[in-house]
C-alpha cells in the first residue's frame, strides 16, 4: 500500500512542478543586454533617453504609417524602441516605460524594439535611476536571411504524390488516366476480375 501512495504524490509533486512552468506564448522578463534577434514575447522595464521625430514609410499596398524612433536603456544597455502611429507621441524622455509583450526585430541588419498588436506600452510607476547606453544593442549589425518561398511542399519535384509515391499524369494511373489494353478508365476496371 505504501508503494502505491509513493506514486500517488510523485504524480502530484510532477502536476505541481508542471504546473509553476511558464505556459506556451507567456511572455517573460528580460534585460535589453540579453535581448537577440529572435526575442519574442519580452517584458522589459526602460526608461525612455531621447525620442525622434515621426516619419512616414510607404507600405505595400500603397498605404503609409508613421513611425518614431525612441532611446531607452535599463542599467545593462539601450536599444532604439521603434514607436508606430498611435503610439507616437505617447512617451516623452525620462519617462519610464513597461513593455509588455515586446518582440526584437532587424531593420536594415540592426536590431529594434517593438510592441505589436498584442503587445503593451505604458509608462511605469517605477522608476529607473541609473541607466546604461553601453552597450546599445542597436548598434551592432547583423546578416539578415532572405526570406525565400519554396510554395507548399518546399520546392522541388512538381510530380503528383500520393503516399510518399510519385504518380505521372500521362501513365494512366490514377482517376482520369486510361488504360492501354482497354478504351475504359481504369476506375471503371476496379473490382472486376481479369483472367
Amino acid at each position: 500500500m505504501q508503494s502505491c501512495a509513493n506514486k500517488n504524490t510523485g504524480r502530484i509533486d510532477m502536476e505541481e512542478s508542471v504546473g509553476n512552468a511558464p505556459a506556451e506564448g507567456q511572455s517573460v522578463e528580460a534585460k535589453i543586454k540579453d535581448l537577440n534577434p529572435q526575442s519574442k514575447r519580452v517584458d522589459v522595464l526602460a526608461k525612455c533617453l531621447e525620442v525622434g521625430e515621426a516619419r512616414d514609410i510607404p507600405g505595400k499596398f500603397g498605404n503609409s504609417r508613421k513611425v518614431a524612433e525612441a532611446t531607452v536603456a535599463d542599467e545593462s544597455g539601450a536599444i532604439v524602441l521603434s514607436l508606430w502611429d498611435a503610439q507616437i507621441g505617447t512617451i516623452a524622455k525620462d519617462d519610464v516605460l513597461a513593455i509588455k509583450n515586446g518582440y526584437v526585430s532587424l531593420v536594415r541588419g540592426h536590431m529594434r524594439l517593438n510592441v505589436g498588436k498584442y503587445g503593451q506600452l505604458s509608462k511605469a510607476e517605477k522608476t529607473i535611476e541609473a541607466t546604461a547606453t553601453d552597450p546599445n544593442m542597436s548598434e551592432k549589425e547583423y546578416e539578415q536571411e532572405r526570406r525565400r518561398f519554396d510554395g507548399p511542399r518546399g520546392g522541388g519535384d512538381r510530380s503528383f504524390s500520393s503516399g510518399g509515391r510519385s504518380r505521372d499524369r500521362d501513365s494512366g494511373s490514377g482517376f482520369g488516366g486510361g488504360s492501354r489494353d482497354n478504351d475504359r478508365p481504369r476506375y471503371m476496371n476496379k473490382g472486376r476480375r481479369r483472367f
